[in-house]
């Protein structure tokens, strides 16, 4: 419980008692009294009440608080404690983040200019949230060189219609017609702003860290939100993975559709190679190389290679280059669009991604043995694509011609990853 011992400053050289006012010391013994209530079994309409009533109280406490904040923020007292500013002072001693506090002193600091806001509190008809955006808006405008005066009526009454995050946009078509210019400024500001770090782990993991504008940023959400969604059964992921595996399945498909630049007058693309061994599985065999990456797993090599370009390098053994085959594409456009017609999308039970989000699987890999035809064929999405090679899963087709998913299990047919090495 905060501690009412008295405190002391120094005024002309002398220490002087500092403590709080009488009437907020009678507030917190009332308070104190209300909280050592016993709880009453309330009908939840009755709470609904009394939490209306609580949050309008607090919303009167927080305006007064406000008041106190903006007056405090004209002094220099806070350097006293070593703070840096009146905002931080408050942050670090009434244990509020830092956009609390400075909506405090913001408000405090406004309010003279907002006395129908004020009021609105008082009666009861809007929140301390919604007098914050208020003041926000009203410092915003005051303070800019190009801005038209500000008129609190005219917003008042979307206030006390709208709740906080509706009014918030409403904040925002105010100050864009008073002030445009401004508006703009910022935006350009945010643009200017953006960043992205990656940074590589030693694993060869990456670790993303930036900063986008809000347009940038609701780009970004507009591509990734339709990829994020919940995807075919047992998809069981939380939202951060979910958006995590959009971010690499949009990147993959700007990879494959060629909608990049070209490097070099060559579409840009994953270059991945890989032995024989590593592409059938075989134990022992070395990892796969790709490049801006560490070795990777056999597994992930036969899954890139389901439907990439290929080419052919024989090495002599001291490695040099014996033959260099001709590019190839694996399947054909023709079988592409066989399976297209027969697939529609990712067979996946459940899953809804198009065809043009999804890559041709071989059931049997053809590095096991398996044809390049459309009955050896599926179309699979990025997320199924892995599981079923990385991941473990199997999938079968059953008599009626059905595609199955197979969870994953101790003993199976290695038909789409690498086997495992043979017992001890």
């Amino acid at each position: 419980m905060l501690s009412t011992a008295p405190k002391y400053t120094f005024r002309d050289g002398k220490a002087v008692e500092v403590c709080p006012a009488p009437e907020i010391l009678e507030l917190r013994r009332a308070v104190i009294r209300f909280g050592e209530q016993p709880s009453p079994n309330r009908h939840p309409a009755e709470l609904g009440e009394d939490l209306r009533h609580l949050r309008y109280l607090c919303d009167l406490l927080e305006v007064e608080f406000a008041k106190r904040a903006g007056q405090y923020s004209t002094s220099d007292d806070f350097s006293r404690d070593g703070a840096v500013s009146p905002v931080e002072w408050i942050r670090h001693n009434c244990y509020m983040s830092g956009h609390s506090s400075e909506g405090a002193v913001c408000v405090g600091k406004e309010l003279s200019s907002l006395p129908l806001s004020e009021a609105a509190v008082d009666d009861g008809d809007m929140g301390f949230a919604h007098l914050t955006l208020m003041a926000r808006t009203s410092r915003a405008l005051r303070e800019s060189p190009s801005a038209a005066p500000f008129d609190e009526a005219a917003l008042l009454s979307k206030a006390i219609e709208h709740s906080v995050g509706r009014f918030r946009h409403d904040c925002a078509h105010a100050r864009h017609a008073l002030d445009a210019k401004a508006v703009l400024d910022d935006h350009v500001e945010q643009v200017e702003a953006r960043y992205l770090e990656l940074q590589c782990r030693d694993d060869g993991a990456m670790i993303l860290n930036g900063f986008l504008d809000a347009v940038g940023g609701a780009t970004l959400r507009t591509a990734l939100e339709p990829l994020a969604r919940f995807n075919g059964q047992d998809d069981h992921r939380p939202r951060s993975k979910r958006l995590g595996d959009a971010l690499v399945e949009l990147a993959n498909h700007a990879l494959d559709t060629g909608s990049l630049p070209t490097t070099g007058s060559a579409r840009t693309h994953l270059q991945v190679t890989s032995s024989a061994e590593t592409l059938m599985g075989l134990p022992g065999a070395p990892a796969g190389e790709m490049e801006l990456c560490p070795p990777i797993p056999a597994a992930t090599v036969q899954r890139l290679a389901c439907d990439a370009g290929l080419t052919r390098i024989l090495l002599d053994g001291q490695s040099a280059v014996v033959d260099d085959g001709r590019s190839r594409r694996i399947p054909s456009g023709a079988t592409r669009r066989a399976l297209i017609s027969r697939d529609r999308g990712c067979v996946w039970a459940g899953c809804d991604r198009s065809a043009a989000w999804t890559a041709a699987h071989h059931v049997t890999h053809w590095a096991h043995g398996g044809s390049t035809d459309v009955d050896n064929l599926v179309l699979l999405c990025h997320r199924h694509h892995w599981m079923v090679h990385e991941g473990g899963w199997q999938l079968v087709r059953s008599s009626d011609g059905r595609v199955v998913s197979v969870p994953p299990v101790q003993a199976g047919l290695p038909l789409a990853r690498a086997p495992a090495p043979p017992a001890a």
